[in-house]
């Protein structure tokens, strides 16, 4: 009867007990973790990338002396393209005209003169302008007559002599960097007038000597301008010779690396700085996820949130290469499984 009445004093206790269990509030359900957004673990080439500095500059910079003497009294504005036919400087408002070639006028040219390269630049350069002339070594009459024709119309003496004073011989067109010699001023033989450049934008790197074997000839690049326009790049030229800046501790040893663009920048900017993203190593047929999956773990290291149906778990992962905005990572993690990004 003991054992019947602990029993039932149990079930009273215990019915009392549910009893007022039963008439309490039902507790709140927990909120589910939110899943987050989510990218996909592909299998892709992946190559090593390495920002460094580099400046935005017009190529080719020379000094240009002329052979005129007098006054200066027209000079081209810092910036302007002179093309070929078009005055440089005018002397005594006399032009100095921009013909195109490699070779200096290093003599007269007239009718009786010697054959050579240098007619046949001078003829070459008159038939681009639209004079009747034969292009050959040969200073001919022909030759004489296009001479004074171009003479007139450029308003000099027309004697059908070319000297060193009317004409300055350069490779192509070229931009005016800084002039020298402004209007007004007095100008002798061989006084240097003008500094020019070429026309194009192309980027100067002084790489640092360590980093060397990140820049090949002809390896590709991409460079962020200012403003924020990227565009495509190639190395066309790396120094052989190191140069040696600073001074005991603060020595540095670069290296010159020239880099051509494959479009004209919407910046026309000389001097600008910009970031060149160099190519390493690559890394072929590797699991990547983008950068921003990474998490970093209160223990060390890096891993990912694997996302499944409506669960989420932490992976831990070895990264691997960067490049192109994705990571190579390593660990429990398979082609086409899910893992948490910051949502946009």
């Amino acid at each position: 009867m003991k054992a019947g009445l602990l029993v039932l004093a149990a079930l009273v206790i215990g019915g009392g007990a549910a009893f007022v269990l039963l008439n309490q509030p039902a507790p709140a359900a927990e909120p589910q973790a939110e899943v987050p957004a989510t990218a996909t673990v592909e299998r892709r080439d992946l190559v090593d990338t390495q920002t460094v500095d580099g400046e935005l500059i017009y190529a080719d910079e020379q000094q240009i002396a002329i052979e005129a003497s007098g006054t200066v009294t027209w000079a081209p504005d810092q910036g302007k393209v002179v093309k070929r036919g078009q005055s440089l400087l005018k002397v005594d408002r006399k032009p100095v005209t921009l013909m195109y070639g490699e070779l200096p006028l290093y003599r007269d040219l007239y009718w009786g003169v010697g054959d050579g390269p240098d007619v046949r630049q001078l003829e070459r350069n008159l038939k681009a302008l639209g004079y009747d002339v034969t292009v050959d070594d040969e200073f001919t009459y022909s030759t004489y007559a296009a001479i004074k024709e171009w003479q007139e119309d450029r308003g000099l003496e027309e004697n059908g002599r070319v000297t060193a004073a009317e004409v300055v011989f350069l490779p192509a067109a070229v931009r005016v960097k800084e002039v020298a010699a402004a209007r007004g001023d007095k100008v002798r033989p061989g006084q240097k007038a003008l500094a020019v450049s070429g026309t194009k934008l192309q980027v100067h790197m002084d790489l640092d000597a360590s980093d060397q074997a990140l820049a090949r000839k002809g390896s590709k690049v991409s460079v962020e301008l200012p403003g924020g326009e990227t565009v495509a790049g190639r190395i066309t030229e790396v120094g052989t010779v190191a140069e040696v800046t600073g001074e005991r501790d603060n020595q540095t040893t670069t290296i010159d690396v020239e880099i051509t663009l494959t479009k004209k920048p919407k910046t026309r900017l000389d001097h600008a700085p910009v970031e060149v993203e160099l190519q390493s190593e690559k890394h072929e047929d590797v699991l990547a996820v983008p950068v921003e999956a990474l998490l970093a773990l209160r223990e060390g290291g890096f891993g990912v949130e694997v996302v499944e149906g409506g669960a989420t778990r932490i992976v831990p992962v070895k990264t691997g290469a960067f490049g192109s905005g994705f990571v190579e990572v390593k660990g429990d993690l398979k082609e086409g499984m899910k893992v948490g990004v910051p949502s946009t």
